[in-house]
């Protein structure tokens, strides 16, 4: 069974973005932030949630997404990390362990880099680093380079929740991993459209917005290039739709940490960009990172 967790309102420019929390075992338990990925929203962390009982999960659905959807004004990721840290206010978080994945990846360095004291350690799952985007690109070129039937599935409308599982049941990434969690995150997704139809709660222009700001912005390299807290990447061979290479092909990846030599990488093989994160056998993989993350944050070694 699956850790409870309680979801609350937080307010933010714009509106009030939808958080869910799962509370430490203990008062005083340790707290790490979660951002999840650019069409997600928190019900893509409970197999991580579960093994982590003593650690007190942080983790918002971000504006344009989940119950967060109807937030007013422009996403990009100062914008979404500007949240994080109205976010940690709220909380009384003063500084944090900081997990992201994919986009939520990318929103953490940026929030570490515009809110330096509050970060302690950034834990980026299969994201956060550059990805190989070509120069030149519209706006529509580097949605669908990077997202492509990802991106697609938010124009869609849906008779039902069933139907919308059933679209899901099919999708390559999650061949022999459907569980009970996958099933619930994927109905929190779907809004009601009006007319008896559903749609992602996502909006496709937010994800362009965000898309494009990630991979042709300069808030990602500048915060890059003033990269200060520790890090640790992981990465998958397997992308969004279970092909090879994944977002990170093997001599982009090498060209990119080696531009940045002081974040840790960690390469997990057998799992794709969604089972990294919402699969028991991912969770297993990433839990002890996120551990040793906090751990080293409550006792940092002493120079």
């Amino acid at each position: 069974m699956s850790r409870p967790h309680r979801e609350v309102d937080v307010p933010v420019a714009g509106g009030a973005l939808h958080v869910g929390v799962w509370d430490g075992a203990a008062p005083d338990a340790p707290t790490a932030l979660l951002v999840h990925g650019v069409t997600s929203s928190h019900r893509a962390w409970p197999f991580l949630a579960d093994r982590l009982p003593g650690v007190r999960l942080i983790a918002p659905d971000l504006r344009g997404r989940g119950r967060s959807n109807t937030v007013a004004g422009p996403a990009g990721m100062a914008a979404h990390a500007g949240d994080m840290a109205a976010v940690l206010d709220a909380f009384g978080v003063d500084r944090t362990v900081v997990v992201g994945h994919s986009m939520g990846g990318f929103v953490s360095v940026v929030l570490a880099d515009r809110h330096p004291d509050r970060v302690s350690r950034l834990v980026l799952i299969d994201g956060g680093l550059p990805l190989p985007v070509p120069p030149g690109l519209d706006p529509e070129q580097v949605v669908h380079l990077v997202l492509g039937p990802t991106a697609e599935r938010l124009t869609m409308r849906f008779a039902s929740v069933a139907a919308y599982l059933d679209f899901w049941r099919a999708h390559p990434a999650f061949r022999g991993a459907w569980t009970d969690e996958l099933e619930d995150y994927l109905a929190y997704d779907l809004v009601d459209d009006g007319d008896g139809m559903y749609r992602p709660a996502t909006a496709y222009a937010t994800v362009v917005d965000d898309t494009v700001d990630m991979n042709t912005g300069t808030a990602l390299p500048d915060a890059l290039s003033r990269l200060r807290h520790p890090t640790r990447l992981v990465t998958v061979p397997r992308g969004l739709q279970d092909e090879t290479p994944g977002l990170y092909p093997p001599a982009h990846r090498e060209r990119v940490l080696a531009q940045h030599p002081g974040i840790r990488h960690t390469h997990l093989d057998g799992f794709n960009h969604y089972t990294i994160v919402m699969s028991p056998a991912g969770a297993d993989a990433i839990a002890p990172m996120i551990t040793a993350a906090v751990d080293e944050a409550e006792n940092p070694r002493e120079s």
